[in-house]
C-alpha cells in the first residue's frame, strides 16, 4: 500500500548544505513524498509519493516553500515504492515498484520495462553502476520481510542476479561514484537484532566487508556525494529495528575520510522515506531529504 500523512502530519522536503544550513523547499498536508534523487543539471529533485513519480523544481534562490509537483508521466508500471535511481546518462531513471520488481523508465515520462524476472523474490533496487551496466538491488526472498535482505547484483538489461557474500539483514547497496565500492548498511557485525551499521564492499576483490564505523545507534543508507569527500546517512535510535517512520531520528553528515566525526547533524521526524536513496546534488554542495512532523511535535523543524 501507499503511504499516507495521518491527521496532523505534513510532509516538508529540505535541502541541507553541505556547511550545515538547511532550507525548506516544500511542504504539504494532502501528499507523502519519500527518497529525493537529484536530476544531474542540478535543477530539480526526483521523488515519489501515492505510488507515482513527481519532480519537484530546485528553487535558485531563497523562497517560501510553495513550488509546484510535476507528475512524471509513466506506463506499464504499478505503484511505486521509494527506491529509485537515475541512470547515470540523466536520462533515463531505475524504480522498484510495488510488485517486487525493478523497471527503467524515461525520465520525462513514457513506457516503463522490466528488468528483474520472477524468480521468487522481491527486488529493491538501490545503486547504479557508473558505467550504467549494472544494478545493485536488496533481495527477499518470497517478498518474506521476516527473512533477511540480501546484496544482489542484476546487468541493467536484465539477466542473471549474482548474490554477494555479506551475511545478515543488508539494505541500501549503493555505487561510490568510482565504482570501486558498494556502500550499505548491514546487521553482519552484531548479533544484536536490527542492530544496522554502516560497511563498503570492494566491487571486484572480493574481500570482506568493511566496517566504516562502530556506533551504538542504527545507523542505514550511506550516501557518497558525487566528489566523494562527503557522505549522509539517517541514524536510528538504538534499538530500533528495520528502519521504520514516524521516529525522531538524525540526518548526519561526515567526511568520508572519518566516519566517526559528524560534521553537521540534522534532528527530525522521519525514518522511513527520509534518505532512502543518493539524493546529492551534482555538485556535490548539499543533498535533500524529507521530514514527516505533526502539528504537535517537538521534532518539527524551526
Amino acid at each position: 500500500m501507499n503511504r499516507t500523512l495521518q491527521p496532523g502530519q505534513r510532509c516538508e522536503v529540505w535541502i541541507a548544505s553541505a556547511t550545515g544550513e538547511s532550507t525548506l523547499v516544500y511542504a504539504s498536508d494532502e501528499i507523502l513524498l519519500e527518497a529525493p534523487n537529484w536530476t544531474l543539471d542540478g535543477g530539480s529533485l526526483i521523488l515519489n509519493g501515492d505510488g507515482k513519480l513527481w519532480t519537484l523544481a530546485v528553487p535558485e534562490e531563497e523562497s517560501v516553500p510553495g513550488n509546484e509537483l510535476v507528475q512524471v508521466p509513466l506506463t506499464g508500471i504499478p505503484d511505486l515504492n521509494n527506491d529509485h535511481v537515475l541512470a547515470p546518462d540523466g536520462r533515463d531513471i531505475y524504480l522498484s515498484a510495488n510488485d517486487g520488481h525493478i523497471y527503467r523508465a524515461p525520465l520525462g515520462g513514457g513506457q516503463a520495462d522490466r528488468i528483474t524476472d520472477d524468480d521468487g523474490s522481491f527486488h529493491f533496487l538501490h545503486g547504479v553502476s557508473p558505467d550504467g551496466g549494472e544494478l545493485a538491488y536488496v533481495g527477499i526472498d518470497g517478498g518474506n520481510f521476516t527473512q533477511p535482505g540480501r546484496l544482489m547484483t542484476i546487468p541493467a538489461g536484465g539477466g542473471a542476479t549474482t548474490r554477494l557474500d555479506v551475511d545478515g539483514h543488508c539494505d541500501g547497496p549503493e555505487y561510490s561514484p568510482d565504482g570501486e565500492w558498494l556502500y550499505f548498511n548491514t546487521e553482519a557485525f552484531t548479533e544484536e537484532p536490527g542492530h544496522a551499521q554502516l560497511a563498503r564492499l570492494h566491487t571486484s576483490n572480493g574481500a570482506p566487508a568493511e566496517r566504516l564505523l562502530s556506533s551504538g545507534t542504527v545507523d542505514w543508507f550511506p550516501h557518497l556525494s558525487p566528489d566523494e569527500a562527503l557522505a549522509s546517512y539517517i541514524r536510528f535510535p538504538a534499538g530500533t529495528v528495520g528502519h521504520p517512520a514516524d521516529l525522531a531520528v538524525d540526518v548526519v553528515l561526515v567526511s568520508t575520510a572519518d566516519w566517526a566525526a559528524p560534521l553537521h547533524t540534522w534532528p527530525l521526524f522521519g525514518g522511513q522515506g527520509t534518505l532512502n536513496v543518493n539524493s546529492w546534488s551534482p555538485d556535490s554542495t548539499g543533498f535533500a531529504y524529507v521530514a514527516y512532523p505533526f502539528s504537535n511535535s517537538e521534532t518539527s523543524k524551526d
